[in-house]
């Protein structure tokens, strides 16, 4: 349960079903995945031998797949250009540690997306992910379709995930609806990166024609619940520097044992509200410098810390057992 990845599964197991004659062979990711972060010199220029360093940490803590330029990674803030050079580092380096790398190619501009997803295949990427757009946003399930298979087109051979994150987005249209309406346009389509608290939908997406779509949950502070309504992957920032502590959360809640999962849970949880109150990704990157794997600063409108808040990061951090208790 807790390894990364497992056995290949076809999409086509269910031949009652209207599908796309073209089905590609997609891995069911289990356990967690780093969401990772983009790491910067002091100029906020690339510093791409950061991710050398970020790649060997996340693979002496047990972590066997990244996801890259999404979020955590300041994908929107980064140029083309750059994140394909970032892409390009991932891989090259994924290739020597045995990782497996994730690149999302989410823009608002649809071009922009297909570059992207054809740059991830052309360079070995293990699979692609991409959110709506938010200024002109899709009204409609068959709109937000249309523009995922056009993504989707420009890696056929890459599995697909639509990145639903409306707290970003604004995009609410029900993940449940996009992959009932996506099955049988979408060939690539593996799943989602589901990053919202709708629980309802989660459970339908998890049940849909038998859990045949691969969903993996993308808020940190919730896997317990979405672990017992069948989620078995993650993707989280927080699991590139507290992985010890959410794997024996899934490991006590694999054994039943519920009362440590929740006390594990509730741990997790002062940790992401403690790095909350000084803006939670300048301060989870403060704390992978703490770790000796600094990823530098943020870019704007995104500001790092002060030296006081930094002194008072750490104050907190020593307060609730860091890391040593989330280890």
């Amino acid at each position: 349960m807790l390894r990364s990845q497992e056995a290949p599964f076809r999409l086509d197991l269910f031949p009652h079903l209207e599908l796309h004659p073209r089905l590609i062979v997609v891995n069911r990711y289990t356990g967690l995945i780093a969401a990772t972060f983009t790491p910067f010199h002091a100029d906020g220029s690339l510093n791409l031998a950061g991710i050398d360093a970020q790649a060997q940490w996340l693979q002496s803590v047990g972590i066997q797949t990244v996801f890259i330029n999404g979020t955590t990674g300041e994908g929107p803030s980064l140029s083309v250009d750059e994140r394909k050079n970032v892409a390009r580092r991932w891989c090259a380096i994924a290739s020597e540690v045995d990782l497996n790398v994730m690149v999302h190619v989410g823009s608002e501009s649809l071009e922009d997306c297909r570059e992207l997803a054809g740059h991830a295949q052309q360079i070995g990427a293990s699979a692609i992910s991409c959110f709506a757009p938010s200024y002109y946003k899709p009204y409609s399930v068959a709109d937000l379709v249309a523009f995922c298979r056009r993504v989707a087109e420009a890696a056929p051979d890459l599995p697909f995930y639509y990145y639903h994150i409306p707290m970003r987005t604004g995009v609410t249209i029900p993940v449940s609806d996009l992959l009932r309406e996506a099955a049988a346009q979408v060939p690539s389509l593996a799943g989602a990166k589901f990053s919202h608290p709708d629980l309802m939908d989660l459970l339908r997406c998890l049940r849909w024609d038998e859990g045949r779509f691969d969903v993996l949950f993308g808020l940190d502070e919730m896997l317990l619940p979405a672990a017992a309504l069948g989620v078995r992957g993650a993707v989280g920032t927080n699991y590139n520097y507290a992985s010890g502590l959410y794997l024996r959360l899934l490991q006590a809640f694999a054994e039943g044992d519920l009362d440590h999962a929740r006390q594990l849970q509730h741990q997790a949880n002062e940790l992401i509200s403690c790095l909350s109150r000084f803006g939670f990704l300048p301060a989870a990157k403060r704390v992978m410098a703490i770790l000796g794997v600094d990823c530098g600063p943020v870019r704007p409108p995104l500001a790092d810390l002060t030296a006081e808040q930094e002194r008072m990061l750490r104050e907190h951090l020593e307060q609730l057992g860091f890391p040593e208790r989330y280890r």
